[in-house]
């Protein structure tokens, strides 16, 4: 009998101990990431131009601007315009090895700049030279060479501060890996972020209720 009513006391504690836990649940994000408002979208520096399908990471790009302008709360913008955010994207195709392109000039996050209408107005594009971190990249040196490239096999969407002096060498805010993620129409690693994002909105919100 003793031993039962010592094991429901214990039972009782650990319950106790788990409300507690949920009720002091941290953000899934850091607070600071709610006052963003812009974003810029580029290739992940390191990834060649594919042989196999050499425009799979600049229609990523573009997929993924799109759809963050259709959720409507952060603004895509250029590179160089001192974003609140730097999403990283780079499109897996299943390996982790395959041949690539690598380069005279041929940085993945070089763009022509552009103008597309769509339901907000009109989106601007491009990004050409001058990388987050402040490298330059003269696109008239060496020439184009074969070369291995060496990454993920799957979708890969990773968010940096994007007011650090060098975003990128900084510790990621939040990374989401996935087969498809980068996947249009819906892009489920926009969806995802979206969801974590709202969700980190909703905890704060509820902190600022509470006496």
């Amino acid at each position: 009998m003793r031993r039962i009513s010592a094991m429901v006391s214990s039972f009782l504690i650990l319950a106790l101990c788990c409300a507690a836990g949920n009720e002091k649940k941290k953000p899934v994000l850091p607070v600071p990431v709610l006052n963003a408002r812009t974003v810029a979208v580029i290739i992940d520096p390191d990834a060649g131009v594919s042989t196999s399908a050499p425009l799979a990471n600049k229609t990523a790009q573009e997929d993924v601007e799109k759809a963050i302008e259709k959720w409507g709360r952060l603004r895509p913008v250029l590179a160089s315009m001192s974003p609140d955010l730097v999403i990283v994207v780079r499109k897996g195709n299943g390996k982790m090895v395959q041949p690539e392109i690598g380069g005279g000039g041929t940085s993945p996050n070089n763009r022509p700049v552009i103008l597309q209408p769509n339901d907000n107005g009109i989106r601007i594009g491009g990004q050409k030279g001058r990388s987050p971190d402040g490298t330059q990249t003269d696109p008239q040196s060496g020439s184009p060479q074969p070369k291995v490239g060496v990454g993920a096999s799957e979708d890969s969407f990773v968010v940096y501060d994007g007011t650090a002096s060098d975003p990128t060498s900084n510790a990621a805010i939040w990374r989401y890996v996935a087969k498809n993620g980068l996947k249009p129409p819906d892009v489920p690693a926009v969806e995802e972020f979206k969801k974590i994002f709202n969700e980190t909105e909703k905890q704060q919100q509820q902190q600022q209720k509470k006496p």
